[in-house]
């Protein structure tokens, strides 16, 4: 009788990564990029970049195409949590970078409600 063993799961390259929709509809329906989702992408890889959170084994911050939370927008989602955020301004950037990013504790009052999609 042969006993095998599972080989440990690798680490991941990325702690977190962070994906912003900036996508914009051309047709006038809803979409991420009307709420300044690009101002919002920017800050928050300078902010993570500036708190020393960037690169393998921490966090990685990317734009993404629609991500078909329109109903929420502007969304971001951080993994490996598959935690779902809407925000205002950059001051709730600001605090998901500090509370989630670098603390590990999500930004309860941002997050998107399940039931949200398109």
């Amino acid at each position: 009788m042969s006993t095998s063993t599972t080989p440990p799961a690798p680490s991941p390259y990325y702690q977190r990564h962070v994906f912003f929709c900036l996508n914009q509809r051309d047709n006038g329906e809803r979409s991420c990029g009307d709420f300044n989702a690009q101002a919002a992408f920017d800050h928050c890889k300078k902010r993570v970049k500036a708190e020393g959170l960037a690169g393998a084994g921490k966090v990685r911050v990317n734009k993404a195409g629609c991500l078909d939370r329109c109903a929420a927008g502007p969304v971001a989602v951080v993994y490996p949590e598959a935690v779902w955020y809407t925000y205002l301004d950059l001051t709730d950037i600001d605090e998901i970078v500090e509370s989630h990013l670098k603390g590990g504790q999500p930004v309860e009052r941002l997050r998107v409600p399940p039931h949200l999609g398109r």
